[in-house]
């Protein structure tokens, strides 16, 4: 990995920091090494400790008094805690943007389904992921309203490893894929209840996911009450 040379620096470590956790390099419970990482990147341990302040307020690690730092771990009940309140910023974001969204940009998004769609079908899950994660950044930006969107973002990123499992059945994928079919027809029909209904189950359905694949690991509740 190249070393980081980026004026904002502190937040350029916690960006990278933040993918080796997703990536699963640094592990939920893990304790984080200051020296290997000061190395890796090489930077000096000031602007590594403002990253893992960052981090800790991204939910992403956890600082420990007088003993550093651990990656936090993924129970089912912070990650239900966590999609309740996604789910329902998800919801609304769908309800503003078919009241907002341009034409233009509806066939953008229409556009991309088609090649989250040709993904599919080739089985490229990696390429899947990064085109589904752009169609519902678009809505969200549809919905015109920045607020929300600081909110998604930030809840987001605590569960980001949870929410593009690699280890998702073909079963929830041609769900998941149905979903999106569903998505995109509510949006262009500018039918705002449907979309904001599809997109909050939609949310429900990859924690269940999650919870079958085993990325969480207190699977202590009921899925079904999601």
């Amino acid at each position: 990995m190249t070393k980081i040379l980026q004026r904002n620096l502190y937040r350029e470590v916690a960006d990278r920091i933040g993918e080796l956790i997703e990536h699963g390099e640094l592990a939920p419970g893990e304790r984080i090494s200051e020296k290997q990482l000061c190395e890796r990147f090489g930077v000096s341990r000031t602007p590594l400790r403002e990253a893992l302040k960052v981090l800790a307020t991204e939910g992403l690690i956890e600082l420990l008094p007088n003993r550093g730092a651990r990656v936090v771990r993924l129970t089912f009940k912070k990650v239900k805690d966590t999609y309740d309140l996604m789910a329902a910023l998800e919801g609304l974001s769908g309800e503003l943007a078919c009241q907002h969204i341009s034409d233009a940009e509806i066939k953008a998004v229409r556009k991309l389904h088609d090649t989250m769609l040709e993904h599919y079908h080739q089985r490229d899950l990696a390429s899947y992921f990064i085109v589904n994660q752009q169609i519902h950044e678009s809505i969200l930006a549809a919905s015109r309203n920045e607020v929300l969107q600081e909110m998604y973002s930030n809840l987001s990123q605590r569960v980001k490893r949870v929410r593009y499992s690699k280890k998702m059945t073909q079963k929830f994928w041609r769900q998941a894929v149905q979903d999106h079919e569903n998505m995109i027809e509510a949006l262009e029909a500018r039918d705002s209840p449907r979309l904001g209904q599809i997109l909050r189950d939609h949310l429900c359905n990859k924690l269940e996911v999650a919870t079958l694949a085993g990325v969480i690991e207190d699977d202590s509740l009921n899925v079904a009450n999601c």
